[in-house]
């Protein structure tokens, strides 16, 4: 897992040592959590069809790796595909679609919470 150095403020982790889990948007391999307390959040997210959403505390960015696709964002549509950044302010609902998938780094700030994920 993560390697951390006490009293050298720094940690290192790579993505292959972290399990994906599945989440509302696919595949979520969730390198940087609350946990770790630095104030974000940072996932590899693979998505195809996400289930539109909102968080009512955190911001995100979204950083397009991989694919094309389409985002949602309050009911307008934009096209996303590698070097995309989207941010997403609190409250603004959002989802993205992909036929072939996308593959996306999702930096939240405040970090990640699930109880901070709201559906309609």
């Amino acid at each position: 897992m993560p390697t951390a150095v006490a009293g050298r403020g720094y940690s290192v982790r790579r993505a292959t040592d972290v399990p994906p889990v599945p989440c509302p948007c696919g595949e979520s391999t969730r390198i940087v959590t609350a946990a770790d307390g630095v104030g974000c959040s940072f996932h590899v997210t693979e998505i195809r069809d996400s289930v539109r959403h909102y968080h009512r505390k955190s911001a995100e960015v979204y950083y397009i790796l991989a694919g094309t696709g389409k985002m949602e964002l309050d009911g307008e549509t934009v096209v996303v595909e590698p070097g995309t950044v989207v941010t997403i302010e609190p409250g603004t609902r959002h989802r993205l679609v992909s036929p072939d998938g996308v593959r996306t780094a999702v930096v939240a700030v405040p970090p990640f919470d699930p109880e901070d994920e709201y559906f309609d």
